[in-house]
């Protein structure tokens, strides 16, 4: 009779599921539609094509891979040319999703020892680079662009994507310097409803053409597949850009204060090796099994070097290149933030710490009332975390024109 009944459950459950996502998925349509409509109205505002003739023509040239079709251009131009020269290809040269498992990993002893939720990650962990699902190799195609904001999302954050959108990564012009987005996605985790999800950020991609996906799993330990394939990415499509501001979907950026920092850089002469943000010294593995940082002995044994917090940094293009490079020569870690470190600590170098990235949020405690003060956001350039509603409040008080501060204030 238990039987019975957990049977009857489990049967009521699978319905109720399906209804659930049906109605997720009208409920992201009609809001994607809605934002559809006031993307062609700013078309017709914006004298300014939304792309170049020649990406237009990258778009006919579609190479399908095993799980689906993705868009990669084959370009002839003398840039790439001289790329190609470098050794740097001139298209995605991941075509094909071929990755198994290193088996031999298995027979060591201290895999053995290692706690089962690294298996998986450490077993593939030779596998670097993926195939491309959503590609945009037009973003930089004119080589005017000052800074690309890149942020890291998956697929079922499209509101967190939406407020990024009409705040901080909204594409513009500041001070004449050209600012544009593009949001960083894997697949979506096995279990969730795949098909209808991949649909869904295709047509969102549609409207905004602003969304780089690879073929791998959307998961923690994954995303330092992100940073990896991204600047492969950016070598490849984008290395005219001059700066790299890389950061989460639940920050506050405050991009007058980002342009005035590159400002005094370049003003400084400093910007060749600019790799600043929220450092994090001294910091040791963290043992706690509950904790999402959680890193084994037998996978890491020893003191982190300087890394910054992965909820928004900026770097240089040059330094993005030169971290590609040393990147392909290091072994991947689970942890993103701590890898780019790692990647700093090979070419010798230490991320600058700047009291204007706050990755923690203003204050540690949670609760302070500091937390949500408009003129820390006005003066400060990176605050982690806050909600969709946040964000959006915060962003409308930081540029009203009734708020008035008094002064900078350190803390």
């Amino acid at each position: 009779m238990d039987n019975f009944f957990r049977r009857r459950r489990v049967g009521l459950l699978k319905p109720l599921l399906s209804l659930f996502l049906v109605f997720a998925s009208f409920l992201m349509i009609h809001k994607l539609k809605v934002a559809e409509k006031d993307a062609v109205g700013l078309k017709h505002v914006n004298d300014t094509p939304w792309c170049s003739p020649e990406c237009f023509s990258y778009k006919k040239r579609i190479v399908k891979n095993s799980l689906g079709s993705s868009d990669l251009p084959v370009l002839s131009n003398t840039v790439d040319a001289q790329r190609v020269s470098n050794k740097t290809p001139a298209s995605w040269d991941v075509p094909v999703l071929n990755c198994s498992e290193d088996a031999s990993v298995r027979t060591q002893d201290w895999f053995k020892r290692l706690d089962p939720r690294f298996h998986q990650f450490v077993l593939h962990r030779h596998c670097r680079y993926f195939p491309m699902l959503i590609n945009h190799p037009e973003k930089c195609a004119r080589g005017e662009v000052h800074i690309l904001m890149v942020v890291k999302s998956i697929i079922e954050q499209h509101d967190r994507r939406e407020a990024v959108r009409k705040t901080w990564g909204k594409e513009h012009t500041v001070d004449g310097k050209k600012i544009k987005t593009l949001f960083l996605l894997g697949s979506p985790t096995t279990g969730k409803d795949t098909k209808n999800l991949q649909k869904l950020i295709k047509y969102e991609d549609r409207i905004y053409g602003d969304i780089l996906q690879w073929d791998f799993m959307d998961t923690f330990f994954n995303l330092t597949l992100k940073e990896v394939n991204f600047l492969k990415w950016l070598d490849i499509y984008c290395s005219d850009v001059q700066f790299i501001f890389k950061g989460d979907d639940d920050v506050f950026v405050n991009t007058q204060n980002l342009v005035q920092l590159i400002d005094f850089k370049v003003e400084d002469r400093k910007e060749a090796n600019l790799f600043v943000g929220d450092t994090i010294f001294n910091a040791n593995p963290i043992r706690n099994r509950q904790s999402k940082y959680y890193i084994p002995r037998e996978l890491y044994d020893k003191p982190y070097p300087p890394y910054v917090g992965g909820g928004g940094f900026l770097m240089s293009s040059k330094m993005a290149r030169r971290l590609f490079v040393v990147s392909e020569d290091l072994e991947l870690y689970p942890i993103d933030d701590v890898f780019l470190g790692m990647c700093l600590q090979k070419l010798d170098l230490v991320p600058e710490t700047h009291p204007d990235f706050r990755t923690f949020g203003i204050t540690r405690r949670k609760v302070s009332s500091m937390n949500s003060e408009p003129c820390f956001y006005k003066n400060l350039i990176v605050v982690h975390k806050l909600s969709v509603q946040e964000l959006l409040r915060m962003w409308n008080v930081v540029h009203s024109e009734r708020l008035v501060c008094a002064r900078k204030v350190s803390i």
